[in-house]
């Protein structure tokens, strides 16, 4: 079973719909928020070693994580795949925005979580994934 997260810069519900979503297709994936899992305000350095441990990845907007060097050298050393979703402006994406963006890139995070970790793949809204 897949572990995919989705951080606390994006809606928990939209983890937990995910979640029922993708519950009826049997193909191995559980979708989890990190606020519901780790509690809000975790740091990412609490957070990142466990999914590593668990060979989980994450959906973010947070693109710190591979922009800080302490952050990228801690989701590589713990193979963490990341995807970053940039939204179009500084304060994010809409609630809805994000749904759509997700679900327009659902086949894919689901296609790249086969891969190698350590990853990071990152898109636009106007672009799809590309690897980092």
């Amino acid at each position: 079973m897949t572990k995919i997260y989705i951080d606390e810069n994006i809606s928990p519900h939209i983890a937990a719909g995910l979640a029922i979503l993708e519950k009826p297709t049997g193909d191995q994936f559980e979708v989890l928020s990190i606020e519901s899992v780790f509690g809000r305000g975790a740091l990412d350095e609490e957070w990142l070693p466990k999914i590593g441990e668990e060979k989980a990845v994450v959906i973010t907007q947070d693109i710190n994580i591979y922009r800080t060097r302490s952050q990228r050298v801690l989701f590589e050393k713990h193979h963490v795949g990341v995807f970053f979703l940039s939204p179009p402006s500084k304060t994010g994406y809409q609630y809805w925005e994000m749904v759509e963006q997700i679900i327009k890139r659902w086949r894919d995070i689901k296609k790249h979580c086969k891969g190698k970790r350590p990853f990071a793949f990152r898109c636009t809204s106007r672009t799809d994934f590309e690897r980092l």
